[in-house]
């Protein structure tokens, strides 16, 4: 496997896991991963629905600290592991969002965007009464509404998370349909010095491609993008990797030759 890294993982510390974090540290062991890093949920208003509650994703930092301290001692033999957060960006969170990671000692933090202008892609309400195209337009213009408020992340999360969700998620969907939206994230991420990840759960939904699509790999490399992180976005031990081989080859395909972990905020690279 010639990536070993996982560097997007969830826990029972996440609202939408129930795996506790020993159950996913032996089964990224058993898999020969020699790198693990936890980025549980912290999405600050988060819209209260019939199925999550009110701070159902505000991670309790200190307790998941704890726990994460006291098993990467049990496991330090056997593999290295990190601790960071999926950190949910929305323009008015900018403040809290940074008096948040200022608080706590990460060695990684995923940026995503799960919520636009108040509604969260995952649910039809984000979808309903205007073309898919329009949906998908406003959520990735949301992404730089993000970049031009906030900074304190080291990659951005699933750039088009939202294709996972739409009405025919990713079929007729590319780059270049969004291409001027795109190149602007893209460009505006590698001024800031921020990378992004390749997120292997599209394709562990059946979905063609990951997240996000080839196109998007390929136009950020093409722009002297260099950071890039592996993630499978595991909530349970049997997503963990998952497809990791196939991530390698894209991302070949794509004119990358490492891969990116973080310890201390600060990056390594890894050759494929």
């Amino acid at each position: 496997m010639p990536v070993t890294s996982d560097f997007h993982l969830h826990s029972s510390f996440s609202g939408d896991s129930d795996t506790p974090m020993e159950q996913m540290i032996l089964k990224g062991i058993g898999l020969g991963l020699t790198r693990m890093c936890f980025t549980e949920h912290n999405d600050f208003d988060y819209p209260v629905t019939d199925r999550e509650t009110d701070g159902f994703f505000e991670v309790n930092t200190d307790a998941c600290l704890c726990d994460f301290l006291k098993l990467r001692e049990k496991y330090a033999d056997q593999i290295a592991l990190f601790f960071g957060v999926e950190l949910g960006l929305q323009p008015h969170l900018a403040q809290r969002n940074a008096d948040f990671v200022l608080a706590h000692d990460y060695d990684f933090i995923i940026g995503s965007s799960h919520i636009c202008h108040g509604k969260d892609p995952y649910y039809p309400a984000f979808y309903e009464g205007r073309p898919q195209e329009e949906a998908y337009l406003e959520y990735f213009e949301s992404v730089l509404e993000n970049l031009k408020v906030y900074s304190s992340f080291d990659v951005y999360g699933h750039l088009d998370y939202v294709v996972r969700y739409g009405p025919t998620k990713d079929q007729g969907y590319s780059y270049e349909m969004y291409r001027e939206i795109f190149d602007r994230i893209l460009s505006t991420l590698i001024d800031m010095g921020k990378g992004i990840e390749i997120n292997t759960a599209a394709l562990a939904r059946g979905m063609r491609e990951p997240n996000p699509c080839i196109g998007i790999l390929k136009r950020y490399r093409a722009l002297g993008g260099e950071i890039i992180t592996v993630g499978s976005d595991a909530h349970e031990p049997g997503q963990i990797a998952h497809a990791f081989d196939e991530a390698a080859r894209i991302l070949k395909e794509c004119g990358f030759d490492y891969y990116t972990t973080y310890a201390k905020r600060t990056p390594s690279f890894h050759k494929l």
